[in-house]
């Protein structure tokens, strides 16, 4: 089993009313963390109940909440209990009846989960405002995938590991970068078995979201505008020139793009400006939740070796996906860019100085600071800035700003301790 860092406080959050939802890409684990927290309870003596809709028998019981009501009494009693709900998207106007249970004061417990889906990220949320924790369940990270390669022996000290085993630790970091972290995928022992999990799980996603809760009618347009995308992680994403190369209308690319942000595939970095005359101010760029899908779509997956240029880009997926996982609420995320083509990959914003973040897959034995880093330094000045690489830590002062060279492993306690 791979260990999820999120489960202690899914437990955690059981001693709470309100609903515990988990959200996120298909086949991340949902279920499986629901299970885990069923054995939990159970272990406890705590009554349970189990419902998933895509079982076609457990469908009927949410005709309405009067009906699923009667079968949680059923199955719990009239005491506490707790009531797992499964793909909940598949309801029509999820929020409102999941409000409506909330707010019927009952002593159970709902635990809920839904993979990504319009309803879940939209109406749910506005629906239960006040009344549930969102939990987004993401594809397992860099860490928790170390931690499976090395079975736990240095589960509470990871660091070490990193430090004590260099060439260890970055044949772990290629391997991620190639596979991704669909728990599925990690688990399938060669490397065809991972090809046909990651299939899988591309059309399931192509199948149950893209052509049936979404309704996209041109479903090769659509995995075409994909393929684009996954091709330029991380650049600037132009719809015109899409709506070129692919041959649909610029609203259906918005419209696309926006289905696959809202189905946990694609996320959207907006750029840090404030020279409107100097600097990028519309175009966003994008980047995958799992590298490996993106892999897969340019037929990547499951290569040997991946070329230099290529292993970059997957680096600063990743990194700028632990980055997004680590930061404090009120953080925000962004990318630099100037029409003299300058840029800086992540802009970190609290407040109002920015952090500046570059993502290297090098080794860096020194510091080395490119024209555009110090031209974000120059112009904005900030009190920190920080280089991700494949080394070790070292610090460098430019002016008012300290520059901090942080090996991979480290980033989460360096930046946001």
């Amino acid at each position: 089993m791979i260990k999820r860092a999120v489960l202690p406080l899914l437990v955690s959050h059981l001693k709470e009313k309100e609903i515990t939802l988990l959200t996120g890409p298909r086949q991340v684990g949902k279920t499986f963390l629901m299970q885990l927290l069923r054995e939990t309870l159970q272990k406890r003596g705590e009554p349970c109940l189990y419902l998933n809709l895509d079982i076609e028998a457990d469908r009927p019981f949410f005709a309405s909440q009067k009906s699923l009501l009667q079968r949680v009494r059923l199955e719990v009693g009239e005491k506490r209990g707790f009531v797992f709900i499964d793909e909940i998207q598949r309801k029509i106007d999820a929020g409102l009846f999941l409000k409506g249970l909330y707010d019927m004061n009952t002593p159970y417990k709902f635990i809920v989960s839904g993979s990504g889906s319009l309803e879940l990220k939209e109406k749910i949320h506005e629906s239960l405002a006040g009344r549930k924790r969102i939990f987004a369940i993401d594809p397992v990270n860099i860490f928790e995938f170390v931690n499976y390669k090395t079975g736990y022996k240095y589960e509470d000290r990871l660091d070490d590991f990193f430090v004590a085993q260099n060439d260890a630790s970055l044949q772990f970091l290629e391997e991620y970068l190639v596979f991704g972290g669909y728990p599925r995928v990690i688990l399938a022992e060669t490397s065809e078995k991972k090809s046909e999990e990651m299939k899988e799980i591309y059309e399931s996603y192509v199948e149950k979201d893209i052509r049936g809760l979404l309704t996209v009618e041109k479903p090769d347009a659509f995995t075409n505008l994909l393929k684009v995308i996954a091709s330029q992680i991380g650049s600037l994403v132009n719809i015109t020139e899409l709506s070129s190369t692919i041959g649909i209308s610029a609203h259906t690319i918005q419209a696309y793009l926006w289905y696959l942000e809202k189905t946990f595939v694609l996320l959207r970095v907006t750029p840090f400006y404030r020279n409107v005359r100097k600097e990028i101010t519309k175009a966003p760029v994008y980047y995958f939740y799992d590298q490996g899908l993106r892999n897969f779509l340019l037929g990547l997956f499951g290569l040997p070796t991946i070329p230099q240029v290529l292993r970059g880009h997957l680096f600063e997926n990743v990194v700028f996906n632990l980055l997004r996982a680590a930061m404090p609420v009120g953080t925000s995320i962004h990318f630099w860019r100037t029409r003299d083509n300058a840029e800086v990959d992540f802009i970190l914003q609290t407040g109002l100085i920015p952090i500046p973040v570059e993502a290297k897959y090098k080794k860096l034995d020194r510091p080395e600071i490119s024209r555009s880093f110090r031209s974000f330094l120059a112009g904005y000045k900030p009190s920190a800035a920080y280089f991700i690489h494949l080394g070790q830590k070292m610090e460098e002062r430019r002016g008012p700003s300290v520059i901090t060279f942080l090996p991979f492993y480290a980033l989460k306690q360096g930046i946001f301790s």
